[in-house]
């Protein structure tokens, strides 16, 4: 019994309820005195309106029979027609115009027949002309409304789909002026950055080297200058690598995990766990470039190391981990910015991240996404 009042629209069970009291109101209180099958025909094609919308023919087709067998028994009142005059807006509005009209149609020629057939000469006939204009008028009225609202839920529609459309053009829109932009700011660094910073770690080897080869110290500060220049080019590196990344067409995402992995600074090996399954985009971008980042902190704080990076498909959970058996675990704990970036990737998404050094040394980086409700 549950399952029929989920069909049940709060605002059509409200209009069935009122139409039905008005029309039992109006057989109480007219002339004629109907009998109990009578009422029983006539709640059953008012309440049958409760369902117009789950139903529109099948609620025309009783109601209108209903609304024959209660006319054939009982005089009507003018309420007893209200029922058939909702099913045939309804049924006019969800587009079923030409079996609106199959029914209007005889409904009409029928009231004027039935008015005309009681009269005997000319004034009489013109006068029941007269009262059967009111009906027809009701039903021309139904299915001009219902032909109205049919084209009002066209045009939300069209406008919704077009609003739809203006969104997605400028999403594109967005997204190709960010991607020309990054290759703008990657070609600035790669013109002036890039030579600059080579120039100055050609000199600080060139210096090293020269220095050691007539057996002087080498100074610390110019070891440092070496140090930093180095670290400077496989930063700026790995920024250009970023900012050139085309994520829609290069596919950057897990699929592409094998050719980071040979690509990386250090060695790594891939484990999948889970039977592999299609991911959200952004999810499976981030996954991406969670093991991207976390390989980069491993080359940068692990010294000699191996990296092993694992990738969890569960039913509704993505794990990313990324273990490595280095020595900077003590320092690759301390927040920089690349953690504080892995973390604020993954928030963004509902997920949650784990680093912390391993109990024997090395450095572990988890990430757990959410993916059930988003695929």
């Amino acid at each position: 019994m549950a399952h029929v009042w989920d069909l049940l629209d709060p605002f059509d069970t409200a209009l069935a309820a009122g139409i039905t009291a008005l029309a039992v109101l109006d057989a109480v209180a007219g002339p004629a005195e109907p009998a109990a099958l009578d009422y029983a025909v006539l709640l059953v094609g008012s309440l049958v309106i409760a369902f117009r919308n789950r139903a529109p023919r099948v609620v025309l087709a009783i109601s209108l029979g209903c609304g024959l067998a209660y006319t054939a028994g009982v005089e009507p009142g003018p309420i007893a027609t209200v029922p058939v005059l909702v099913a045939v807006y309804t049924v006019t509005a969800v587009g079923h115009r030409v079996l609106a009209l199959a029914v209007t149609a005889p409904l009409t020629v029928f009231a004027v027949a039935t008015n005309l057939a009681g009269t005997d000469d000319g004034t009489a006939a013109g006068q029941a002309i007269q009262e059967a204009i009111l009906p027809v008028g009701w039903f021309v009225a139904a299915l001009v409304l219902g032909e109205v609202t049919r084209h009002r839920r066209a045009y939300l529609e069209q406008a919704r789909e077009r609003a739809a459309e203006a969104e997605r053009t400028r999403e594109e829109t967005a997204l190709r002026r960010a991607g020309e932009e990054r290759l703008r700011i990657a070609r600035e660094l790669h013109d002036s950055l890039t030579h600059q910073i080579s120039i100055i770690k050609v000199q600080a080897d060139v210096a090293v080297h020269l220095a050691r080869k007539r057996g002087e110290d080498v100074p610390d500060a110019l070891v440092a200058v070496q140090d930093a220049s180095r670290e400077a080019t496989r930063e700026l590196r790995a920024t250009l690598e970023v900012l050139r990344a085309d994520d829609e067409n290069t596919g950057t995402g897990l699929a592409r995990l094998d050719h980071l992995v040979r690509r990386a600074a250090v060695p790594a090996t891939v484990t999948v766990e889970g039977e592999p399954h299609p991911l959200p985009r952004d999810v499976d971008r981030a996954a991406y470039r969670i093991v991207q980042e976390a390989l980069t902190n491993v080359a940068r704080h692990a010294g000699e190391a191996t990296a092993t990076v694992t990738i969890g498909y569960g039913a509704d959970e993505l794990t990313v981990r990324v273990d490595d058996d280095g020595a900077g675990g003590r320092g690759a704990a301390i927040p920089g910015v690349g953690l504080i970036g892995m973390r604020e990737r993954v928030t963004a998404l509902g997920g949650r991240l784990r680093a912390e050094p391993g109990p024997e040394g090395g450095f572990t980086v988890e990430a757990v996404f959410p993916v059930r409700e988003r695929v």
